[in-house]
């Protein structure tokens, strides 16, 4: 397809959009018993899904979002000859992929929370909106579809709500980067970064290789399709706190070290921009906190680590091993349980953290590859083999991390994992036409 002019009014609203701003969300996952009920759950689901049509309507900011498992397109009776058109990756499903991923240990697939990564896992509605009561309304619309519907039964939920100042559990400002997408029509973050292709993130068109990915036959349950990679991301805030006060001798080293962790501030202000204290202000400006890049004025990253969490997800025009457009992602999180009140340095017992999506359309060289290569290795840059992101690493054992620093840089050391992985799946976002045509399949 020649140029950008995506067909919006087939594509969910949860692809590209980003996600409002305070919002409140809820994950239901669905376990289809009876093929004939799968099928008439998707068909009235399509009528609550909202397209990404009219990016400026007064509701754009409250969607309902569907996707569906391998195993909950095997449900509904898709062909073999149309399954096995997807993505190896997709129908391997994400509990296969743990060796890819890193997921060993305290985050392997045999401690996930079930039925994360089990066969049950077959559709996953996911409803966001900028306020509770917006949600409920939202909620009682998707409900009317399924409750009363034999053959298809609800068997996990979570739900998610903004914390105070829009930050995740450890306290920092959360859902400042998002990439601009041409021809969505919704602009992005970082004015210093070009519009990626289309097809990065939506199948049917050319993407940054100059190649149009391979769309799921047929052509209608495929195009203006997208993969989603679902994680359940328990935070150890108690934790994080401790090795900060271990690891420093005031507050202010300690505000200091968890910066350059992050490669921002808690308040969201850059360390590319405001590197020797923090900016409230900078890091509340949508138009300016997530403006910069790394290559002229950071190259070492005396400013921002290069080994930073920011960095580790988007190295922007930094010299790294790996071409960054084409591992580019849509990250969204969406934070669950309460909050660990301020200054509290031992574990109550108490579930939190964040439901993490990506959404794009190559589960490898997207999502996988910066999981394994970027998050959990340090090679990519130049640094030591197997040291894992500081803030999100997954990977057992100790690490370490080096903060380049004039005259000696500073390494800390004996990193644990402040972040375990609960589960997740991999599962597909049909175009609002291929939900249609799911809920009328007659095989």
């Amino acid at each position: 397809m020649a140029g950008c002019e995506l067909e919006l009014d087939d594509i969910q609203a949860g692809v590209l959009r980003p996600r409002p701003t305070p919002y409140a969300a809820t994950y239901v996952i669905f376990r289809i018993d009876e093929r004939g009920a799968g099928r008439d759950l998707i068909c009235r689901l399509s009528g609550v899904v909202a397209s990404a049509a009219d990016p400026t309507n007064a509701g754009r900011d409250t969607w309902v979002s569907v996707a569906l498992s391998f195993h909950g397109l095997r449900a509904l009776g898709v062909p073999q000859e149309s399954l096995d058109t997807f993505s190896p990756e997709f129908q391997q499903g994400m509990a296969n992929r743990a060796k890819v991923l890193r997921d060993d240990g305290e985050s392997g697939p045999e401690r996930w929370e079930k039925p994360l990564g089990w066969r049950d896992v077959h559709v996953v509605m996911v409803a966001v909106a900028p306020s509770k009561e917006h949600l409920e309304r939202s909620l009682r619309r998707a409900r009317a579809v399924y409750e009363g519907l034999h053959g298809v039964t609800a068997i996990w939920r979570q739900d998610c709500h903004a914390l105070p100042g829009d930050r995740e559990a450890f306290g920092f400002r959360d859902g400042i980067s998002h990439p601009a997408i041409e021809g969505s029509g919704i602009a992005g973050t970082n004015p210093d970064e070009r519009p990626l292709k289309a097809g990065e993130f939506v199948l049917g068109y050319p993407d940054e290789m100059g190649e149009t990915p391979f769309v799921p036959q047929p052509d209608v349950l495929g195009r203006n399709g997208s993969y989603v990679a679902f994680r359940k991301l328990h935070q150890r805030v108690a934790a994080f706190r401790q090795y900060l006060k271990a690891n420093s001798t005031t507050s202010e080293q300690e505000e200091w070290i968890a910066a350059k962790m992050m490669g921002r501030w808690r308040s969201g202000a850059p360390l590319a921009l405001c590197p020797l204290h923090d900016n409230p202000g900078l890091g509340a400006d949508p138009h300016r906190n997530n403006g910069f890049l790394f290559k002229q004025e950071d190259p070492i990253g005396y400013r921002t680590p290069c080994g930073s969490h920011i960095r580790r997800m988007n190295p922007r025009d930094g010299d790294v091993a790996g071409v960054v457009r084409i591992h580019r992602m849509i990250r969204r999180g969406a934070s669950y349980g309460p909050l660990l009140p301020d200054g509290v340095l031992e574990d109550d017992g108490l579930d939190r953290g964040l439901m993490f999506a990506f959404v794009g359309a190559h589960l490898g060289r997207q999502f996988e590859f910066v999981q394994s290569e970027w998050m959990n290795d340090a090679s990519f840059f130049g640094g030591p083999a197997g040291d894992a992101d500081p803030a999100a690493r997954s990977l057992e054992g100790a690490g370490t991390f080096d903060i380049p620093n004039r005259p000696l840089r500073v390494r800390l050391r004996g990193l644990p994992n402040f972040v375990v992985n609960r589960g997740g799946e991999y599962c597909f976002l049909p175009g609002l036409r291929a939900l249609r045509w799911l809920g009328n399949l007659n095989t």
